[in-house]
């Protein structure tokens, strides 16, 4: 049995969980991992480019089966912001660490997102970048064993306020 150690970090993109999640690490003296670099190095793709040569579903499938895989002690895991969608994935990671939810509100994640198709961010057909985050908020909530509010603060904020509620 694998001890839960690790701090999972979820949220949409651009909540800034893998910047977050670097700094959260020195602090904690814990490793670094992004799910999504894991992901690029396994398929020696980019995740855009698994997405296009793939498929939504592929890609999804790839995400859940790594993240299910992940094998990690004491170390902060910034996962994709489509994680929620694999269901053996999140049961995985909530086994092997304290799952932590960086909330924002929807205009300030499209102020931090910037060029969506480029971040590689997984959408449907026709579906409009609002309707995605209105269908994986309550993700993120049924999920996360903390819920963070993390709008309005600098990276070295965020890192503090999740420190302190960890140390809790």
């Amino acid at each position: 049995m694998e001890e839960k150690n690790n701090i999972v970090l979820i949220g949409m993109p651009g909540a800034g969980k893998s910047t977050v999640g670097v700094v959260l690490a020195k602090l904690l003296g814990y490793r670094f991992m992004d799910s999504d670099l894991l992901i690029q190095e396994q398929e020696g793709r980019l995740l855009n480019e698994i997405i296009a040569q793939s498929g939504l579903d592929a890609f999804m499938e790839i995400e859940n089966r790594v993240n299910a895989s992940i094998a990690a002690s004491h170390t902060v895991i910034a996962t994709g912001g489509s994680v929620v969608y694999g269901g053996q994935a999140m049961e995985h990671l909530k086994k092997i660490g304290t799952v932590v939810y960086l909330r924002h509100d929807f205009d300030e994640i499209c102020d931090r997102v910037g060029n969506i198709r480029q971040r590689g961010i997984v959408l449907r057909e026709g579906q409009s970048f609002e309707a995605l985050y209105e269908e994986r908020c309550p993700l993120y909530e049924k999920y996360a064993d903390v819920v963070v509010d993390a709008g309005g603060t600098t990276i070295e904020e965020l890192a503090r306020k999740l420190l302190d509620i960890l140390r809790k």
